[in-house]
């Protein structure tokens, strides 16, 4: 399996995607041949945990803290 990172690209009333041609000779791929394409989205872990840390301590706290933390050498 070879993992490529491509972006969607509308084509008239359809959607596309190239597939780069060093990753195209990896695979021995000749034109006309099918292919099976799994997608996935890219996804920001950062976002997914957002939410997740249980505190008493309203943001404006945790903001402060971190700055006064920063700071104090």
């Amino acid at each position: 399996m070879i993992e490529v990172e491509a972006k969607l690209r509308k084509w008239g009333r359809s959607f596309g995607v190239v597939i780069p041609m060093d990753k195209v000779r990896e695979a021995n791929l000749v034109e006309n041949e099918s292919i099976i394409i799994l997608i996935t989205k890219d996804r920001n872990p950062f976002l997914e945990s957002f939410g997740m840390l249980k505190t008493k301590k309203t943001t404006k706290q945790i903001l402060k803290d971190i700055r006064k933390g920063a700071w104090d050498d």
